[in-house]
């Protein structure tokens, strides 16, 4: 079964970051195709849905959406019509003003949400009620925003839920 985990950056990051490059390392230990698309040109985080569902995407047999940030909205909006078989989600930018889908609804019934404690520009409280709302998945860490002070765990959370689907 050929997977292919299809990334989403956030606002201020790129395509290939270190947390990016770090986990599209262990989907590619699996075997899975990974696909980052540089949504850089675009800030508004429903221009970016329109992109990726108007991207062919590679042939695969399951899908999987991972997002960060901006890129966790972006996943998750597109997922109601892409139906991942799992979504992975790192500090989502949920309930945020200015966004076109205020209460956003995952289009899998497998979810994970990564947050840190000390986020600086997601309340960790809209993680939590984001997993709360859909029984999804959730792991806070003692980190802030960006998760790169804990790659190592963050790797192991996302090896932990590739070998789950």
């Amino acid at each position: 079964m050929q997977t292919l985990v299809l990334f989403a950056h956030g606002k201020e990051s790129g395509p290939w970051g270190s947390k990016i490059r770090h986990l599209a390392t262990i989907a590619q230990e699996f075997g899975a195709q990974v696909l980052s698309p540089d949504y850089s040109d675009l800030t508004d985080p429903d221009e970016r849905v329109a992109r990726l569902l108007a991207m062919p995407l590679p042939a695969h047999d399951r899908l999987v959406l991972v997002g960060s940030s901006m890129g966790g909205y972006v996943s998750t909006v597109a997922s109601q019509t892409l139906r991942p078989s799992a979504l992975f989600l790192m500090a989502p930018a949920f309930y945020i003003p200015g966004y076109a889908v205020q209460t956003p609804t995952p289009g899998s019934s497998r979810v994970s949400v990564v947050f840190g404690w000390h986020d600086e520009v997601i309340p960790v409280e809209h993680g939590i009620r984001f997993a709360q709302a859909h029984q999804a998945e959730l792991h806070v860490l003692n980190s802030d925003h960006r998760l790169n002070s804990v790659l190592p765990e963050l790797g192991i959370l996302f090896q932990d839920f590739l070998k789950s689907i």
